[in-house]
């Protein structure tokens, strides 16, 4: 049985892999004021970011599907890790040697599935490394030179060479200490009658790795006339491969692509590489399947692809009619993006990769920039098929040409393709515009509904009492003094009431449990899973952007509910004053009134405080 890492190494992690950082590896991240930072969310789709992030505090929330946690529950989510797979991934990423309470450090049979299958990967993409540099692999470094990719290219890139043996990789990790089980697991074998034997033989490997650099597959491609294999053959479906999300070179371009909110999709790995060299850093390419959903979602993470920020997505594909189909097929699914898509497609139908051999570096770049609309592309594709010197054909292509229009989502560019498409077949705009609204209401899709926020309490109070639970979770040692007074009653939202109670039944908010230690505390005191996703969401909710390291701020919102509440007593004691006999039962009606004097006291006191500190 594998031992159960240790608590303290389990909080090392937490502390030492910065949440920022890591999630910066799956989304782009900006500023969202008072400490905190906002993405599009990883969990689900959405068009606006509702993913925040606050560093200070190692938490993350989003207001949009309500996931919620830390750096290793981020990673157990998004990576579908076990609890001690994500702290080993993290403990890797940061260098930290985990220990075990049945003895000794993490040895082999102490991890969980994905550490072992990245690291056979790990060991086996080494292994392509060295082979490359070996006699036999020379027709290999051949193809490579061929095709302009010197020495320091193929190290960045960690191109490799599987030898012609059956066996060679299968024996290599055996000795490191991999079962046949897990070298099978990781996709490196195939089963044969006989038993195991490598996957890739006598090929050129170029290693796939995912968003965080973790190899998760290969991608080879054959070298020999009796080779009698596909021309690329990858990994198949494992654990750690899904080639209907991973694309070749997001590892080395994602930092890029957030910088220049630009990606480039190209069809192979050697197109991938030549773009790179030419400096069209932002290249990355499918893996043995078309380009679809799972690829988008990623994307759009990393271009921060919202309303308000408006990136490229630039396809090339092939000149030839495989092309054009892929081209029309990204068409169906360009519209989850909201940056504008485009398609580059070289003339003579040259691939990024033959294109600078022909013609060098400065063709790759001049072949990107001069990209074209994805939606004229469709349009005119579509257009080409027919005859456009007769009516019929006129006709034709309108009746094919409207639907595609008719897709367009966006209100102002649907009727310039109107105009645009009646320019092209040579027709009068209003018979055109007919056409497409015609065929835009029998195609309209219903769109499922984006997961918001649930429904917040609404009006002043509810706001003080909001703003006062995000300063007790996020300022502890602020209002550590203060929150000692405040009563069950305070809070009349029932949910804001039953995050108090767990603030309360945590010991309150105290300065020697701060950060995520004290939110932890009180997400271990709350009734159900609802009352621990409102915690969370208030621990990352940015506060005013001029009040975030302000313990005035927090003070002050503390003696606003406090006041409130006092308000609400006054009121309360008037009206028993009013119900009270002062000559039928003086003690109770002088009782009460002393009472009153005290609270009206008290509450003036709390707003020198509001408006004093």
């Amino acid at each position: 049985m594998a031992g159960r890492i240790r608590d303290e190494d389990v909080t090392l992690v937490r502390e030492q892999a910065r949440i920022d950082e890591v999630v910066r590896e799956y989304v782009t991240l900006k500023n969202a004021g008072g400490g905190s930072l906002k993405g599009l969310c990883p969990f689900h789709d959405e068009r606006s970011p509702s993913f925040h992030v606050t560093p200070s505090r190692g938490m993350y929330y989003c207001f949009g599907c309500q996931e919620g946690g830390d750096v290793i529950s981020f990673v157990q989510k998004l990576d579908h890790l076990t609890f001690a797979e994500s702290v080993e991934k993290l403990a890797a990423r940061a260098g930290i040697e985990l220990r075990y309470v049945e003895g000794g450090t993490a040895v082999n049979r102490q991890q969980g599935q994905r550490t072992r299958l990245v690291e056979a990967n790990k060991i086996a993409a080494a292994y392509f490394v060295g082979q490359l540099a070996g006699p036999e692999a020379q027709t290999g470094r051949t193809f490579l030179a061929e095709r302009g990719f010197g020495a320091e290219t193929i190290t960045h890139f960690g191109v490799g060479y599987a030898p012609k043996s059956w066996d060679a990789l299968t024996t290599h990790l055996r000795k490191s200490g991999f079962s046949d089980a897990e070298i099978m697991a990781a996709g490196l074998v195939s089963q044969g009658s006989r038993g195991v034997y490598d996957r890739f033989r006598g090929r050129l490997v170029w290693p796939i790795a995912d968003l965080g650099g973790d190899v998760v597959g290969f991608g080879a491609r054959k070298l020999y006339d009796d080779d009698e294999g596909p021309k690329y053959l990858n990994t198949p479906e494992t654990p750690l491969y899904k080639k209907s999300s991973v694309l070749y070179g997001i590892n080395l371009a994602r930092r890029e692509i957030s910088k220049e909110q630009r990606v480039v999709v190209v069809e192979g790995y050697t197109d991938v590489m030549a773009c790179h060299v030419a400096g069209v850093t932002t290249a990355v390419a499918t893996c043995g399947t078309a380009f679809g959903t799972e690829h988008i979602k990623l994307l759009r993470r990393l271009l921060m692809d919202d309303d308000r920020m408006r990136g490229e997505v630039i396809f090339t594909f092939d000149g030839d009619a495989a092309g054009q189909r892929a081209a029309l097929k990204a068409f169906e699914d360009d519209q989850r993006f909201v940056a504008g898509t485009f398609v580059a497609v070289e003339p003579n139908g040259l691939d990024p990769c033959e294109l600078r051999q022909q013609h060098g570096d400065p063709a790759v770049v001049a072949l990107i920039e001069s990209r074209t609309p994805l939606f004229e592309f469709a349009i005119r594709s579509t257009l080409a098929t027919y005859d456009l010197n007769s009516a019929e054909g006129r006709v034709a292509a309108l009746r094919d040409a409207a639907p595609v229009v008719g897709k367009i989502r966006d209100p102002a560019l649907r009727p310039e393709y109107g105009r645009r498409l009646a320019g092209w077949l040579g027709m009068d705009v209003e018979t055109v515009t007919k056409a497409i609204s015609t065929a835009a209401r029998s195609q309209a899709p219903v769109a499922p509904p984006e997961r918001n926020e649930r429904p917040r309490p609404s009006g002043p109070e509810a706001t003080v009492e909001r703003e006062a639970l995000k300063c007790a979770l996020q300022q502890p040692e602020a209002v550590s003094a203060w929150y000692a007074s405040v009563e069950d009653q305070s809070y009349l939202d029932p949910d804001y009431r039953a995050i108090h109670l767990a603030i309360a039944a945590a010991g309150g908010p105290r300065l020697e449990l701060l950060d995520l230690a004290w939110i932890d505390a009180v997400l271990a005191e709350c009734v159900d899973d609802s009352v621990r996703s409102h915690v969370r969401a208030l621990a990352v909710e940015p506060l005013p952007s001029n009040a975030g390291a302000d313990a005035r701020y927090a003070t002050s919102m503390v003696a606003r509910l406090l006041e409130m509440s006092a308000t609400r007593m006054i009121t309360e004691l008037r009206g028993r004053m009013q119900r009270a006999d002062a000559e039928t039962d003086p003690e109770i009606h002088a009782a009460i009134f002393a009472e009153l004097m005290a609270v009206e006291a008290y509450r003036r006191d709390l707003r020198e405080q509001v408006h004093g500190v």
